[in-house]
């Protein structure tokens, strides 16, 4: 919410200030405002795409728009205004045909988009308490993935349990794959296999020890040790065969 008007115009009129969402979905007051939610919300992200969600600060943003700070600070109160800008504006760009009525394609469908819009935007991963971010876009998307489960014999927990455990594999795996890839490029690795070849003493060491045979197994035999898509894609079908088969649908 932003900052109170230091006229006292709120506490004057006893109105309640209206919320960051009411004030994002009216109508700009002029034909070009000099400075909006929208323009507010696409600068953050595009400052956060190119140097990390540490770098979205007030003073950076203001400098990125052209602005003073107490500028922006009329429309936005501090960071977590920010935050719920930039995680609405890129959950937008997350969405599921009507038409499509089968539950397991359309959370298939959202898991596969939201996997690749957290690897877009690697700092999405990095806001606080991100899966709880409650903005209009990310109601949209959890909406419509419950719809696609209301209806089918569950009740209201299991049908929010279901909803949360395949959110829960895709955040967890794809910050898992975003943080192997920042790791990579910080030591310079460009592939697997100069990955695999800097690691190659601990492995090796580890390895020979023959305590750990079945990963040893592992190791030589697998072909989709560079293919996270596959792996991700894998994994999130074995999560929804487990739905699917748990609670009968």
């Amino acid at each position: 919410m932003a900052a109170p008007r230091e006229d006292g115009d709120s506490a004057t009129n006893g109105l309640v200030e209206p919320s960051l969402w009411e004030r994002l979905e009216r109508p700009a007051p002029t034909r070009r405002a000099a400075l909006t939610l929208e323009r507010i919300a696409a600068a953050a992200v595009d400052l956060a795409d190119e140097e990390g969600g540490a770098a979205v600060t007030m003073r950076r943003l203001a400098t990125k728009l052209g602005v003073a700070p107490m500028a922006a600070y009329r429309h936005v109160s501090g960071k977590e205004d920010l935050w719920a800008l930039m995680f609405d504006r890129v959950s937008s760009e997350l969405a599921v045909p009507d038409e499509v009525a089968d539950w397991r394609e359309v959370l298939r469908s959202f898991a596969l988009q939201t996997r690749e819009l957290m690897l877009r935007h690697p700092w999405l991963g990095q806001a606080p308490l991100p899966l709880i971010q409650l903005t209009p876009a990310r109601m949209a998307v959890a909406e419509r993935q419950l719809r696609a489960l209301d209806g089918r014999g569950l009740d209201a927990d299991a049908m929010m349990a279901a909803f949360r455990a395949v959110g829960a594999f895709v955040h967890g795996s794809t910050q898992t794959e975003i943080a192997l890839r920042t790791y990579k490029e910080e030591h310079g690795w460009g592939s697997g296999d100069e990955t695999r070849q800097a690691l190659a003493p601990q492995m090796n060491y580890l390895m020979g020890s023959g305590r750990y045979p079945t990963y040893r197994k592992y190791g030589l035999s697998a072909t989709r040790k560079d293919d996270p898509a596959w792996e991700f894609a894998f994994g999130l079908d074995c999560v929804l065969d487990g739905i699917a088969r748990r609670l009968g649908i």
